[in-house]
C-alpha cells in the first residue's frame, strides 16, 4: 500500500491513472452485478462525491438551471451544485402520510416527479436533470428495480440527465433487502444521460481519502468532468492505494463486508429498540448509517422554529442530531440519528436523548438561552 514509483509522482491522465480506472470498473462490475463488464474508459476518478456533484452540475447545466431532487435529501448537495455553476434544486416534496398508491412513508413515484417538473416549468425554471440517492439519505430507503426503471423512463421522456448517488451501496446490512444498483439493470432507458456516483467515504469509512468515482457512458460528459480534475484530482499515491484495496475482493467479500454489516446491524438493533422503548416512531429499512425519527409530538407547535428549539436542547445536552429542515423535509419535527458508532457512545447518546425528551435536562436552566429556557419550562 505504501509503494512509491516515479510514475505515481507525475501528472496522470486527468480521468485517473488507467490502472485505478480498470480496478474501479472491475469492482463496480462485481458489486453492482452489471450484466456486462463495465468499461474503464467510462470511469472518472475525483476527490470525493462533493466534487463530483459540483463538476456534474457545472457540465450538465447552464447558470440558473436546475435539478429535481426528492426531499428529504442530504442537504449538502445544495452547496455542491451551486458552487461553480449557480445551479439550483427543485424539490419533489414527499409526505410521511401514506396515501393513494403509496405503500410506505415518503415514497417517491413518477407521478410526483411529473408534478414537480410541471410546477418548475410553470415558474419558468429550466430543469436539466434528476438526482437520485440510492440507498437514500436520510430515509435509508431503497428503490426497487421497478421504481428505478420508472424514474429513468420519466427522465428519458423529458430528456433529463439522471445522477444516481450510490455511495451507500455496500452498507445494506439487512439480509432480506435486495438492493439493486442502477448499473445492474439489463437495459438503461437512456444510457447517455445516466451518470452513477460511488465513493469509499461511507462503505469503507474512509472519508479522509477523498476517493470518488463517476461512471458514465457519455464520453462528452466524462471528458468535461475530467477537465475539472485539474482542481479535483487525486495524488497518484492515493490512486495506487485505492487500486490495491479495490482489487482485494476476497478480503472485502469474506472479511470486511460481513463484519461491517454485522456491526451495523447490531448498532441499528440497539438504537431501534431504545426508540421503541421511548415510544418514538421511526423509519429505517436496513441500509445506511441513520434512522429517520419522528419527534413531532414533542413540538408545542408544528413549526420549524419549534424544531430548532428542540434541536438546540439536544445540542445543549451534548448530543448532535440532524434536524429535518436541513434535509428540506416539509414536515417539522423529523430528525436523523446516526447509529454507526461504538456501543458505549450509542448508549450514552440514547441516555441523553431520553433525558431531553423526558424533560430531565443536564444543563442548568440559568445557562439556557432565553428561548430554550421558555421551552424547558413548558410541561412535556
Amino acid at each position: 500500500m505504501l509503494r512509491i514509483e516515479p510514475s505515481l509522482l507525475q501528472y496522470p491522465d486527468w480521468r485517473g491513472h488507467l490502472f485505478v480506472r480498470e480496478e474501479v470498473a472491475k469492482f463496480l462490475s462485481f458489486y453492482c452485478k452489471s450484466p456486462v463488464p463495465l468499461n474503464p474508459e467510462n470511469v472518472v476518478v475525483l476527490n470525493g462525491c462533493a466534487s463530483l456533484f459540483s463538476a456534474l452540475a457545472t457540465v450538465l447545466c447552464e447558470v440558473g438551471e436546475a435539478f429535481l431532487i426528492p426531499t428529504p435529501y442530504y442537504g449538502a448537495i445544495t452547496q455542491h451544485v451551486y458552487l461553480y455553476g449557480n445551479v439550483r434544486l427543485v424539490y419533489v416534496y414527499l409526505d410521511s402520510e401514506v396515501t393513494g398508491q403509496d405503500t410506505r412513508p415518503f415514497q417517491l413515484t413518477a407521478e410526483k416527479l411529473e408534478l414537480a417538473l410541471q410546477g418548475a416549468n410553470a415558474e419558468g425554471v429550466k430543469v436539466k436533470g434528476l438526482i437520485l440517492i440510492n440507498p437514500q439519505n436520510p430515509l435509508g430507503d431503497i428503490y426497487s428495480p421497478r421504481e428505478l426503471q420508472e424514474f429513468l423512463e420519466f427522465a428519458k421522456r423529458h430528456e433529463l440527465h439522471v445522477i444516481v448517488d450510490e455511495v451507500y451501496m455496500l452498507s445494506v446490512f439487512e439480509e432480506s433487502l435486495e438492493y439493486r444498483s442502477v448499473l445492474s439493470l439489463e437495459r438503461l432507458p437512456d444510457p447517455q444521460r445516466t451518470h452513477v456516483m460511488w465513493a469509499t467515504s461511507k462503505d469503507f469509512g474512509m472519508s479522509g481519502m477523498r476517493f470518488g468515482t463517476l461512471y458514465t457512458e457519455n464520453q462528452h460528459v466524462a471528458t468535461s468532468v475530467a477537465s475539472l480534475c485539474r482542481y479535483h484530482g487525486l495524488s497518484g499515491l492515493v490512486q495506487y492505494q485505492m487500486a490495491q484495496l479495490l482489487q482485494d475482493r476476497d478480503w472485502i467479500s469474506h472479511v470486511y463486508l460481513p463484519e461491517n454489516h454485522a456491526r451495523l446491524k447490531a448498532a441499528h438493533t440497539y438504537v431501534s429498540e431504545e426508540l421503541k422503548a421511548l415510544g418514538i416512531p421511526f423509519l429505517s429499512r436496513g441500509a445506511g448509517f441513520f434512522i429517520w425519527i419522528d419527534l413531532r409530538k414533542y413540538l408545542h407547535k408544528a413549526t420549524f422554529e419549534e424544531e430548532m428549539l428542540l434541536w438546540r436542547r439536544f445540542l445543549d445536552n451534548k448530543v448532535l442530531l440532524s434536524l429535518g429542515k436541513a434535509f428540506e423535509c416539509k414536515e417539522p419535527g423529523w430528525f436523523r440519528v446516526i447509529f454507526s458508532d461504538k456501543a458505549q457512545r450509542l448508549c450514552l447518546g440514547m441516555q441523553r436523548i431520553r433525558q431531553v425528551l423526558e424533560g430531565k435536562s443536564q444543563v442548568s436552566e440559568d445557562n439556557l438561552p432565553l428561548q430554550n429556557k421558555e421551552l424547558h419550562d413548558q410541561p412535556r
